[in-house]
């Protein structure tokens, strides 16, 4: 699939990662385009529903991004989210769902480079697998309908 950009989600804490996100937006520093940013107050806010939820609306990854371990604005939010993640994507393999898929990563604000470099190889690893085909439907992927 030469033409297949993905699409995902990066969910940024708002006192480091975000500041980093737009850091590298502001010095125009180039990314691939099939990302789009929330901002959350804390990287260990992120719920694992709100990953599921965005993987079965069709997005082929998550990405969650928070302030580097010991730099929490919160002290030990992101040692939690570490733990959340790392719970989460043990239950997203179980279901079939390729680990490359759900990523954690740390980025401080000044670290606007590190962001691009972070979305860029997500997007390489998520290209790697394909588009995410596991929540939807078979008729979908063949062009058919079906009859309920």
């Amino acid at each position: 699939m030469p033409d297949y950009e993905p699409k995902f989600l990066a969910l940024c804490c708002n006192w480091c990662s975000y500041a980093g996100a737009d850091l590298a937006g502001v010095s125009r520093v180039q990314m691939p385009p099939g990302f789009r940013v929330i901002r959350v107050m804390c990287s260990s806010r992120v719920k694992p529903e709100w990953i599921i939820r965005a993987l079965m609306s069709g997005l082929d990854g998550v990405l969650v991004l928070g302030c580097h371990p010991g730099d929490c604005h919160y002290q030990t939010g992101n040692y939690y989210a570490r733990r959340r993640m790392a719970i989460t994507k043990r239950f997203l393999e179980y279901m079939g769902v390729e680990p490359q898929r759900v990523q954690l990563s740390w980025v401080s604000a000044s670290e606007g480079q590190k962001f691009a470099q972070v979305i860029t190889e997500v997007t390489k690893d998520i290209k790697g697998i394909g588009p995410n085909r596991l929540f939807t439907d078979e008729s979908q992927r063949n062009g058919k309908e079906t009859a309920p």
